[in-house]
């Protein structure tokens, strides 16, 4: 009974030592943020006759998962509510959530969903994903710079900031096609974004 007695403490060490180890490797090395709208931006400008006008989308939410160990193993997926268009000028807005552009009673979000994430260099981010606008599906790739992070106005809460996200799309691509001529084709997307956790 002694020896027995002596030989469990020992039982209960060499089985801490092996599950320790197990225990350590499933630590989770990704944190996961969500898109805070109010303190970001998706905004967009297009050529309108010989000068530029510009928009953007007011509603829209996603999460970002950052690995930290291997950044090019992150995602992000973002939901764009296409109503939430806003150039300022009710009638215009109007317009553009109709059939001629958005339609959004047929398509009524945008989605953004990554495939892949290269650092070019230190913060300096390569994003590639399937853009879905007006039903229609493209990969696209864009630069981003990923700004950091910093306590949040909340206490024991984290935001993270990605931004200078530039992107050019023609709109011809997603079946956007009325008024050539007096619209551009091209349409330029910028892309500011601070999240939390």
């Amino acid at each position: 009974m002694i020896h027995r007695a002596l030989r469990l403490p020992a039982l209960i060490f060499s089985l801490g030592l092996a599950i320790g180890p197990t225990m350590v490797a499933q630590t989770p090395t990704v944190d996961t943020y969500t898109i805070d709208a109010s303190h970001s931006e998706i905004g967009f400008r297009i050529r309108h006759l010989v000068a530029r006008t510009s928009g953007r989308f007011t509603a829209f939410s996603g999460t970002i998962h950052v690995d930290t160990k291997d950044i090019t193993k992150s995602s992000v997926e973002v939901t764009i509510q296409a109503a939430s268009i806003n150039t300022d000028n009710a009638k215009r807005d109007e317009h553009l959530r109709n059939a001629d552009f958005f339609d959004v009673a047929k398509y009524p979000t945008i989605t953004f969903k990554s495939t892949a994430v290269k650092e070019l260099e230190k913060g300096k981010l390569q994003i590639t994903g399937v853009l879905t606008l007006h039903g229609v599906s493209k990969t696209i790739t864009f630069p981003m710079t990923h700004a950091g992070t910093h306590p949040g106005m909340k206490p024991g809460t984290v935001v993270a900031g990605f931004i200078d996200g530039m992107l050019t799309i023609n709109r011809n691509d997603f079946g956007m096609k009325a008024y050539p001529g007096v619209l551009g084709d091209e349409v330029e997307i910028r892309l500011d974004i601070e999240a939390g956790k």
